[in-house]
């Protein structure tokens, strides 16, 4: 049946009407639900007070659900806060400042979490306070080193002859599975330092002692946490906390009064699905969808785009042109990259807020933006700032290419300061620059001995045999026993028929550099009726010299800074020149120690080493000079703190016999030593080098 035109045309009005008045409702709920109030930063001001206090003010919509937490760190010094469901208003994630030691904050929103970092020139401490919507932050210099106890310090500030100590460690799970290590302290204010190193995280306690109680390992696996292994032992003179986490996580650190917490939480789902997206997408993280236009303008498209993605986009006047696409499953921020490349377009993203425009235009405005800010920085007024530097000299640091083009730099070696006199935002480059190279070097001790050990044993063995005559020797051959008087000559020796009238002489020979010779024993064996005698004499001698020799150089540099030491004497030889003349040239005979250190970040000691040990030896020729006996050892060593290595080793050894005799006679067994005279040498020589480094702390003490 069908209805009449106007009963139509009323009930199409009726749907018309009823779906409008839906759709009006749910763009209400929608509007009411966007329009809820989000706290979030307004503004940012800072301010400097009478003794040098620096106030920053933080103004929000609304006060603060609870007081954010301020966490030092150093090298370099900042404080950072973190503020949770609180957005950045502020349409910029720099500020520059220059206040005192606060030289500029950085403002960084991370989904529903915004941190604020102070950039300090030196540690500084820091107290919260809320004035309704306000949170006003204040910064004091550390003058003696001390800070309050909400204030956490690290490594490189903190110095004191006090040991502090480790009274507990407690392991908690959070409510949101992250893992929690509570540490009780002696004292407030200790120094911490906290770092990743690799995929484990690691927690410096500066001059601390640790119980015997409290050095473990251990495994908290067993929480669901991603904590697994928490391993703390005794480094030098601080503690040393190693914490081994596994997956994706982040960390915060806090202390307060004696109690410092270190919490580990995993990544949420949606972060993992991001990186994930990432990964898959070459880079682009956006939802992805689907575009399938037919000669439509490129305004229309961003308009789906910025409708899907709910962002604020700007397109400028000079956007225009339609195009044709179809894109499917593609993520909405590489679709947009691919609408603006196909018009020569481009984008700047500035919070949730995105401004597009042509390639060109947009040059052309941040070419207009430089150089206004070249303008303002040309007029900007001059400031004047005086360093003093505390660890180098002035003049062994380069600021070429640093200082603008109104800038001057003054050095005065006297006072070891520089006097800067430039625009406030090159000024803030050389001190971050000063701070960075201005250091304290460490200094390391290298210890070098040198060890030479000599043994010698010589054994000479000899003997003299002949027939004499006894009327020739009269009253003063024998002695009272009827034997050889040793003064009878027989130890002169003499030849056959000579002298002695001795038919063998093969006495024992006498060490070189010893008085005297070797021992002798003479004997007479036999009378025969003709009065002749049958005469024996036995020498011997036997040496056995040890020595030892040890010089030991040592010598005190910085770190990466070669050294020299050495001592001895410089021998003068005499040349001939090509015109004939004779001149003096010297030659050096030292005991020298040459190294060049470097400390790793795990306190070993990379060294490169020369050691000699030259010594002047005897002269061969009365007519040449004497010659130099050298030792030599170059090389390059990894050695711990403290520890000894021997770097190298030479090790002589000289063994002779020789024997002298009569043939035939001297083969003969036993009767045989009476013909022949035997010579045994055996002489050993090692020389050795140990080297001991050893790292100095700033007041020049051993660490």
């Amino acid at each position: 049946m069908k209805l009449p035109i106007t009963i139509r045309i009323i009930l199409w009005l009726g749907i018309i009407s009823l779906s409008n008045l839906f759709i009006s409702s749910i763009l209400a709920e929608q509007i009411s639900a966007d329009e809820m109030p989000q706290n979030s930063i307004q503004s940012i001001s800072v301010s400097t007070v009478q003794g040098g206090e620096v106030i920053a003010k933080l103004t929000l919509d609304r006060p603060l659900d609870a007081k954010p937490i301020g966490v030092a760190l150093n090298n370099p010094a900042r404080i950072y806060f973190d503020f949770y469901n609180i957005s950045n208003s502020l349409g910029t994630n720099i500020q520059e400042v220059d206040e005192g030691d606060l030289h500029s904050m950085n403002i960084v929103q991370v989904g529903d979490r915004t941190r604020v970092v102070l950039n300090l020139s030196k540690l500084m401490s820091h107290e919260v306070l809320e004035v309704d919507n306000a949170l006003l932050i204040r910064l004091n210099t550390v003058k003696d080193r001390h800070v309050a106890s909400s204030t956490v310090r690290f490594a490189e500030e903190v110095v004191s002859n006090e040991m502090n100590s480790l009274q507990d460690i407690d392991f908690r799970r959070g409510e949101n599975g992250e893992g929690r290590i509570e540490v009780d302290l002696l004292n407030a204010g200790m120094g911490i330092d906290v770092h990743q190193q690799g995929n484990d995280l690691v927690v410096e306690f500066v001059k601390t002692h640790l119980p015997s109680n409290l050095e473990r390992k251990l495994d908290v696996i067993d929480f669901a946490t991603p904590i697994q292994i928490i391993d703390t032992s005794k480094h030098g003179d601080n503690v040393r906390m190693v914490v081994k986490p596994s997956g994706r996580w982040e960390h915060s650190a806090r202390q307060s009064d004696t109690r410092f917490v270190l919490e580990v939480r995993a990544l949420t789902e949606n972060e993992d699905e991001l990186a994930k997206r990432r990964r898959a997408n070459g880079g682009y993280t956006g939802e992805k969808l689907s575009l399938n236009f037919q000669d439509v303008e490129v305004r229309a498209v961003l308009q789906v785009i910025a409708d899907f993605t709910n962002l604020n986009i700007i397109a400028s006047d000079s956007v225009g042109g339609n195009l044709t696409l179809r894109l499917r499953d593609v993520p909405w921020d590489q679709a947009l990259d691919i609408v603006l490349q196909a018009n020569g377009l481009d984008k700047r993203k500035t919070g949730n807020v995105i401004f597009i425009a042509p390639s060109k235009e947009m040059a052309d405005r941040e070419l207009i933006d430089l150089e206004s800010k070249l303008q303002i920085s040309e007029m900007e007024p001059l400031r004047t700032e005086t360093f003093q530097l505390n660890h180098r000299r002035v003049n062994s640091i380069s600021f070429e290419g640093m200082l603008s083009g109104r800038g001057a730099i003054n050095l005065d070696e006297i006072s070891n300061t520089l006097t800067i006199t430039d625009v406030p935002t090159k000024i803030s480059e050389i001190r971050k620059r000063i701070q960075r190279l201005d250091v304290f070097e460490r200094q390391v001790m290298i210890e070098a001995r040198i060890v030479e050990a000599t043994e010698t044993f010589s054994r000479d063995l000899g003997a003299r045999f002949g027939i004499q005559n006894s009327s020739s020797i009269g009253s003063r051959g024998f002695g009272a026993s009827g034997n050889l008087d040793s003064s009878s000559g027989l130890a002169g020796g003499g030849l056959v028929g000579g002298g002695d009238n001795l038919n063998v002489n093969l006495p024992a020979a006498g060490a070189v550099g010893l008085a005297g010779g070797p021992a002798a024993l003479g004997l007479s064996l036999i009378k025969i009726n003709n009065g002749r005698l049958i005469n024996l004499e036995l020498s011997a001698l036997e040496t056995d010299t040890k020595g030892r020799v040890i010089a030991s150089p040592r010598v005190v540099t910085a770190h990466g800074v070669e050294a020299i030491i050495e001592q001895g004497d410089r021998v003068p030889f005499q040349q001939a020149t090509s015109s004939g003349a004779t001149s003096i040239r010297f030659v050096d005979a030292t005991l020298s120690l040459k190294v060049k250190p470097l400390i790793t970040y795990d306190n070993q000691i990379d060294m490169e080493l020369s050691i000699n040990q030259d010594k002047i030896g005897e002269s061969i020729n009365a007519f040449l000079p004497p010659p130099i006996n050298t030792k030599q050892v170059t090389t390059k060593v990894l050695v711990e703190n403290g520890g000894t290595v021997v770097i190298g080793g030479i090790f002589e050894r000289v063994e002779n016999r020789v024997v002298n005799k009569v043939p035939l006679l001297g083969d003969i067994p036993i009767l045989g030593h009476v013909f022949r005279n035997s010579t045994r040498q055996d002489d050993k020589r090692e020389l050795l080098v140990f080297v001991t480094p050893r790292i100095l702390k700033e007041n020049l003490n051993l660490q």
